[in-house]
């Protein structure tokens, strides 16, 4: 396979991805990620080699906080997302690289549009993924996703999955 269909694989995977959010079917979301998976987005004032470990991070899940995430998120008693956000991820400048063990590196900039309650939020930064391959498609095991802005203002929160 050459360096140009490996990039058009992964454009795929990353565009699907954010189909399955924007259509709030977290449940087969969730299914792309490794069991020794982790989602993190550190906060606005934190360079991109932060740890979770000794930073504060808006959202630092393992495979299991993020099911849970995932669980609240799609209950009717959720404040928070009921009724639902309209989102629209947009993904583009996606890079590949080979890693260590047969895995990939991803990165791609992000724009997430959330509309609800008459309000539309915008969310800017970078994601960075490291990719399984896994048949014909991939696996994530890490998803950063670094926010390209001074702070969460006016929206506040992070009531979606980025």
């Amino acid at each position: 396979m050459t360096n140009q269909d490996l990039r058009a694989r992964v454009e795929d995977f990353l565009h699907a991805e954010a189909e399955l959010l924007d259509s709030w079917r977290l449940s087969e979301w969730l299914e792309l990620f490794t069991q020794d998976a982790v989602y993190e987005v550190p906060s606005t004032d934190l360079d991109e080699k932060a740890q979770p470990d000794n930073n504060l991070f808006y959202i630092a899940d393992d495979h299991e906080r993020l099911r849970e995430r995932i669980t609240r998120l799609l209950k009717r008693d959720a404040h928070a997302e009921q009724p639902r956000s309209k989102t629209v991820h947009l993904v583009s400048n996606i890079r590949v690289a080979a890693l260590e063990d047969g895995e990939l590196g991803a990165r791609a900039a992000f724009v997430v549009y959330r509309a609800k309650g008459g309000v539309i939020d915008t969310y800017v930064g970078r994601s960075r993924y490291t990719l399984r391959p896994s048949g014909d498609t991939f696996q994530i095991r890490e998803k950063r996703c670094v926010l390209a802005m001074d702070g969460l203002r006016p929206q506040g929160r992070i009531s979606i999955i980025l």
